[in-house]
């Protein structure tokens, strides 16, 4: 009898110590899931700080110029005094000079501001859309600047039923999530746009893949507008159809990378333009 329950006492612990092993490599596994998670997170604040870098390069440029700019003023200057005498229309055609100058000088120091302070968003706003979807599949969520601007691209298959524009349960969490952030960024407008695969589609409720990919963004913007509250005058809904691949169609794997809907996140184009357009009116005004 006491062989036995030696036995058995045996047994107890030899279980016990399997089901501590297999506690631990699980516990092993997902520590490896989080650093790698941690080293993507690192990599990716990496190139965006070298992008700020090369931005933070270009506005020494721009400091440049206007060092330069103002040394020309500044001869001018010297020139006009050293002179004996001026004609009339000589020193208008002088002052013409100089105040086209300080209007560039102004333009530069404008833009510089505007340039800096564009990156410092686009950088706050990555960081804050890669924390608010980090429980989701990095296959079908990517968030990167391009041109200038954030784009967060999610997969149809997260967003839609195949061939489908109406939106899933679990789309209406992500979309909600980012319907948040752009909330607290006013001074941003949002682009959606469908994007489709080139399998052509025709049934009773879709002529083709433009009418899928129109009708697959205007369902986020309808979404964003009457559940979460994003101001309609601030978004724009188009479809792209067939004719924007990221990748090959000629594959499976291609077009599943094709079929998704990209959220553009951008400056209000009215501003945009005024920040690009050069002052010279007001200089030909004055001439």
């Amino acid at each position: 009898m006491n062989i036995l329950k030696i036995m058995a006492m045996l047994a107890i612990l030899a279980l016990a110590s399997c089901v501590s092993q297999k506690k631990y490599i699980a516990l092993q596994e997902k520590a490896e899931l989080c650093e790698n998670t941690l080293n993507d997170g690192r990599n990716e604040i990496a190139v965006l700080e070298n992008n700020l870098a090369n931005e933070k390069n270009r506005v020494k440029s721009l400091e440049q110029q206007m060092e330069y700019f103002k040394s020309t003023n500044t001869d001018l200057l010297a020139r006009l005094s050293d002179l004996s005498v001026v004609s009339k229309s000589g020193a208008e055609s002088i002052k013409q000079s100089l105040e086209a100058l300080n209007e560039q000088n102004k333009y530069i120091k404008d833009l510089t501001t505007s340039m800096q302070r564009k990156d410092s968003i686009n950088l706050v706003l990555v960081m804050n859309l890669k924390r608010s979807l980090d429980d989701f599949n990095d296959e079908d969520i990517n968030i990167e600047v391009k041109k200038g601007v954030v784009y967060v691209s999610i997969s149809d298959k997260m967003l839609f039923r195949s061939g489908s524009y109406q939106i899933s349960n679990r789309a209406e969490e992500v979309i909600g999530k980012i319907a948040k952030i752009v909330n607290d960024h006013n001074e941003l407008d949002i682009l959606v746009e469908g994007h489709t695969d080139n399998v052509p589609i025709a049934n009773e409720c879709m002529v083709d893949n433009w009418d899928l990919s129109v009708k697959r963004a205007t369902s986020i913007v309808r979404l964003m507008q009457t559940e979460f509250g994003v101001q309609p005058s601030r978004m724009t809904a188009g479809g792209r159809s067939e004719y924007l691949p990221k990748t090959t169609n000629e594959t499976v794997e291609g077009r599943a990378k094709n079929r998704r809907t990209e959220i553009v996140i951008l400056p209000k184009l009215d501003q945009f333009f005024e920040l690009l357009e050069p002052p010279t009116a007001s200089i030909q005004e004055k001439r």
